[in-house]
Order: C-alpha cells, then structure tokens, then sequence
C-alpha cells in the first residue's frame, strides 16, 4: 500500500532542499534550513521540504546540515558541543533556528523529508514524530540511522511508521542487483523511495534499469540536487518521480502540467 506521504497524486514530486534560499538573492542573509528559508518555500507553492538534522550539546534535534558550524559561521565547533541558545543567536539575523518539534508545529501542512545526519538524533527524534507520520519521510545515508529513527518512532506509540528512503547500502545494491537484471526485492523491504544523485562521479546512479527495479516494487525515485530546468525536464520525461531542488520556485513553475 502507498503511504500517506505520497498518498498525493503530483507528478513530479518537487522537494525544496533545505528550504528556498537561492530566490530571495545572495544578499538576503537567510541561511538553509532556517524559518524564512522555509516560509519562502512554502509561499512559493512547495508541498514537500527536504531538511537534515543534528543534535545540540543540550540534546535538542536542531534542522542543521553540517556536522559543524564551520561552513555558515567560520566556528570549527561541532554542533553537538554548542548549546541550542547559541546556535539559535547565531540564526537571528539570518532566518531563525528550527528544531524539528517547531517545524512540525509551524508548517503544519508541510511534508518533510528529513535526513538523519547522526546516530544520536534517532531517539530523540521517536516521540517528536510519533503523531506526523503520515507527513514524514526519513531518510539517511546511514541506513542504521534510518532504521533506529523507524524503530524509535514505533516505540514512542506512532501508529503508522514513517515513510522511508534507502541509504548508501541499499542504493548500491539496487543499484548493483538491477545492473544485473536481479530483483531488488529484499533490499527494498519497508522502503518507499530512492533519493539519488543522477551520478557519483564517473558513476552513473540513475539508470533505466534502476528505475525500472523501483517501480515494479513501488518505490519513487527522486533525484537531487537539480537546479537547472532543462535537467528537471530531462529526468522527469526519464521517469523519475521527484526532484530535489535549490531552486523548488523554478521548478515548480516549470515543470506544471508535466
């Protein structure tokens, strides 16, 4: 059965990549992942936001990307030594700090695609999913980080678990039984879509063969990150079923109708 994150008929799926930052100009001052990188996708029509998380030094599961503070604020710190107060003055003049809990509570008709950056944000992020399953899709390229994050979940009394994507395991071996005209089957047990990039370096990821394995099972295939609208249009009349995007404005204008 389809789950309800998809449960949506929108062909394709567009997913806005850490919010909508890119339209608002290089000079705006708004990060990723922040409120006002999220309220711009969500008035530029995105249904579906793509975000990362982390965990602060107090235990608060923060929408962060990186493992440190180093590429936005030149702070070699760690995120999970620094206090959520800090972290969050730091985000004042550049679109203000979430926590996964706020972003559930703000954009409460939102879908969030939310990768799991650290073994220690899958507990903690159980009882704060557990009610907004239906709108949730967990992802990670640690598939033990997805796994422990489902479980958590389940564990904190969620009727439904959460939608899923494969990690880097699963997608090498789709990838590898595909190339081999084997069924991906068991490898795709309890998954609902692949997030890939088109390649890895000389490494094509996405292939017909790949795409075809997904669907027979059901599986969507999304593809990140696009920001050129000729490449959306290319991989969508390929067949892929999601793109992941800097640029959701763009594409969702463009690909209307398609």
């Amino acid at each position: 059965m389809t789950h309800p994150y998809f449960a949506k008929e929108r062909h394709p799926r567009v997913l806005a990549h850490r919010g909508l930052v890119t339209a608002m100009g290089e000079d705006s001052g708004v990060w990723e992942n922040s409120a006002a990188s999220f309220a711009a996708a969500h008035a530029a029509g995105a249904e579906y936001i793509e975000t990362d998380c982390q965990v602060t030094a107090d235990g608060d599961v923060i929408l962060f990307h990186d493992s440190s503070l180093q590429r936005l604020t030149d702070d070699p710190r760690e995120v999970r030594h620094v206090r959520t107060r800090e972290i969050a003055r730091l985000f004042a003049d550049h679109g203000g700090l979430l926590t996964v809990r706020e972003a559930l509570d703000l954009f409460p008709d939102t879908r969030f695609n939310i990768d799991v950056k650290t073994s220690a944000a899958a507990d903690r992020l159980g009882p704060i999913l557990a009610d907004h399953t239906h709108r949730i899709l967990v992802t990670s390229f640690s598939d033990a980080n997805r796994r422990a994050t489902v479980a958590a979940t389940l564990r904190a009394g969620a009727a439904l678990r959460p939608a899923t994507s494969g990690g880097s395991a699963t997608i090498a071996a789709v990838r590898a039984l595909s190339a081999a005209h084997l069924s991906p089957a068991r490898a795709l047990r309890d998954i609902d879509a692949l997030q890939i990039p088109e390649r890895q370096g000389v490494l094509r990821v996405l292939t017909p063969g790949l795409l075809r394995a997904a669907h027979r099972l059901g599986v969507e295939v999304h593809v990140w990150t696009v920001n050129e609208l000729a490449d959306m249009r290319r991989l969508v009349a390929a067949g892929v079923d999601g793109i992941v995007s800097d640029r959701a404005d763009v594409a969702l204008a463009g690909l209307a109708g398609t």
